[in-house]
This record gives C-alpha cells, structure tokens and sequence, in this order.
C-alpha cells in the first residue's frame, strides 16, 4: 500500500495536466510579507532546502530594491545548485542590469496592465505599456536571460488587450507568459478559462502566479495546472504580502495526491516549513494543512480505533511522507482503545478497572479545556494508579 490514497474522482474528469515545474517565491513574494525580511544566510538556507526538495525555479528576490537584496541574490546565484534561479524585474532597464548583475538564469519581467494600473500607476495608455514592455524584453533577451512575460493585475485587465500584450511577448521573444491573479480576484473556473484563452492566443508556456485575498490561491494554482499551465508559483507555509501566495506544501502534495506528480521529495516539507517558520517569524495555526501541528493529531476514539487497524482510514497521506509525525492525543471523545494502545507504548499495562479510572480523570479534564498529551499521560497514570496503592484501605495491615 503507497503512503498516499489517491483521488478516485479524478478520472471521471478531463484534465490537461503536462509537464509541471514549481517556481518558488518564498524569498521574494514571501519576504514581502510585513515585518519579514529575511538575512543573507536565512535565504542561502531556505534556497538550499528548496533545492534538495528539487524545486526547478528559485525566485531569490528582487534585486533593483537594495543593495543588500542584490547581495544576497549573487550569493545564491553562485551556489551551483540544481534549480534555475530568477530574479524579479520592472520593465525598464535599470531593473534588468541589476538582474545581469546578479548572475541569475531568468527574469520575471512585469507591468502592470489593468486600467486601474495604467491610470494610477503607470500614467500611460494601452499602446505605450506594451511598447515600453517589449523594449525591456528584447533588452534582457540580448543579454541572455530566460524571459517571463507577466501582465501584473492580468486577472484584472480586459481580455482583448490582455492578448494583445501576449502576443506581443510571444513575437519579441519571451520564454513564458504570466497568468497573474495580482490581487486574489479568481475562481478556478476562471482561471481555467482564462489559461484556456491564453493558449488559444500563443504557443509559450504559462506560469501562474496566485494570490490568497480570497483563500483560493492553491485551488486557482491547481485550476490553471489543469488547463495546461507549466510553471506553478508557490511560497513555503503560503506567506506572502496581505493573505500571502499558494502554499508550496498544499500544492506539492496535491500534485502527488490528486496528480500522480511525485518527483519532488516531500518528506523536507515539514523541516522546510519549520524553517521558514522560525526565519519569517510568522507560526502557522494549528489546523494549517500538511504542516500544522495538528495536521495528524487525532483525538476521537472511532477514529483512533480505525487508524491502530489501518492509518488510511482517516488519513489521506502518512505523515512521514512529509516529514511529520502522528499523534494521538486524549480528550473527551477519545475511548479505552486509544488510551490503552498509548499506555502500552510507555510500558503500561492497565486492567480494565484502571482504564476507566484513568479515562474518567481525562474526560474530566477535557470538560476543563485540557488535552492529554503522551508526556502529560505518564504523570496522569502514575497519578491515578498511585491513588489506588495509597488508600487507607490498601494501606491497613
């Protein structure tokens, strides 16, 4: 039996998944999270981690911001490792020099195309943005970088210039068009469709960049995956600016899960999260998928029963095809089932009359909000079963 159950549902639809490679942007989109700034050695770490997992793109940040993001981008750049690295640009020159610079594979060219944009940002109409975006990239292309083509707030921008601007990348030489949801906006109804119209208009490569304004990143990711985007954008634990990106670890094991997509070693997820983590200083909740610390905590007795028989019943994956751990912990619902099996574990062997004893005291204690964790249980059975040798009773002659 596999460590994952894969989705049975999926063959009842039509999906157009091909060839997928992960861009991740923890080191860029993710540090611009507010109060994260990751260090120069912080983003070698996170850089090498992302490797070993065998992320294919390392977005290491955006070097025109700072001299010390320049810095830290060449440090990376010149690690030899096995992904690309890309840097992320603004249409104009100055932004691709610092690129070059930095000795980077790849540019993440962008401007932004929405009328909101054009009016507010950029001052300038239709013709002059795609003007201004294909001198800068025929610009990074004579100079050697793999070019990424993205229309910031595409999401937002009408359908008809958004083609224009794609076909305007394709014939100046771009590697890849951006489908960009700079603002949360999509569906995965929509992004299909627009990914669909997309492929209808050129013959590059979509990379899909998602943001969670709306909690759908990861799904609208996986929606474009399936109308035949390659390049999927992720950051580790879903940070990001406002409600953050697509989650690495949601979309890696949902490719594996739903996907069959299994080149890339899971089991570094969990340390990687814990990483960036303790980098970021942004904690994940409890009930965070794949990596929370509650992600294969189980505390209700029929399901505790069923996973001592066999742990897919209520587990779609194993946790160490994460790295994680499963964990039983004891409350309320939990039965004699559990309790014992984890009494057994420390060494216990509890009679029938000390089961109840015991899971009585943690049924009680439940109703006060507290859980009963393995390290906690030991002081409880030695409480409980104490108790019972040091009663007057026992202790007559």
């Amino acid at each position: 039996m596999p460590g994952y159950s894969t989705n049975e549902w999926t063959k009842y639809i039509s999906l157009e998944m091909g060839e997928i490679e992960i861009c991740d942007v923890t080191l860029r989109d993710g540090e611009q999270t507010p109060g994260v700034a990751f260090t120069r050695e912080e983003k070698i770490d996170i850089a090498r981690m992302l490797d070993e997992i065998g992320i294919e793109i390392i977005e290491a940040g955006f070097p025109a911001t700072s001299q010390g993001e320049k810095e830290s981008v060449k440090a990376i750049a010149s690690l030899g490792l096995n992904a690309k690295i890309c840097c992320l640009s603004r249409a104009i020159k100055s932004d691709i020099d610092a690129v070059i610079d930095c000795g980077a594979d790849m540019v993440g060219m962008f401007v932004g195309t929405s009328d909101l944009h054009l009016k507010y940002k950029h001052k300038k109409t239709q013709d002059e943005i795609i003007d201004c975006a294909v001198e800068a990239l025929e610009y990074a292309k004579r100079h050697g970088l793999i070019v990424r083509f993205s229309p910031e707030d595409g999401s937002r921008t009408g359908l008809d210039f958004l083609k224009r601007f794609y076909r305007a990348g394709e014939e100046a030489g771009a590697d890849y068009v951006g489908a960009i949801d700079t603002v949360g906006i999509m569906t995965p109804a929509t992004m299909r469709f627009m990914v669909g119209e997309i492929l209808k208009t050129v013959k590059l490569p979509i990379a899909v960049h998602c943001h969670n304004d709306l909690g759908m990143a990861v799904a609208n990711t996986l929606a474009a995956a399936e109308a035949g985007a390659k390049q999927l954008h992720t950051t580790t634990n879903g940070i990001g600016e406002r409600a953050g990106n697509a989650a690495l670890e949601e979309v890696l094991m949902n490719l594996r899960i739903q996907y069959g997509v299994d080149k890339y070693d899971t089991t570094r997820i969990t340390d990687l999260s814990r990483m960036v983590q303790k980098y970021s200083g942004i904690c994940m909740a409890k009930n965070k998928a794949i990596v929370g610390d509650h992600a294969f905590a189980h505390e209700s007795g029929i399901h505790i029963a069923a996973l001592l028989e066999n742990d897919r019943t209520y587990e779609v994956f194993s946790p160490e095809l994460v790295g994680g751990k499963r964990e039983f912990i004891l409350g309320k619902h939990s039965g004699s089932k559990a309790l014992c099996y984890m009494a057994r574990q420390m060494g216990y062997t509890l009679s029938e009359a000390e089961t109840t004893q015991v899971l009585c005291e943690i049924k009680r204690l439940s109703e006060l909000k507290k859980s009963i964790r393995r390290n906690e249980l030991k002081d409880l059975i030695d409480h409980v079963v104490g108790q019972k040798f040091n009663t007057p009773e026992a202790s007559a002659p």
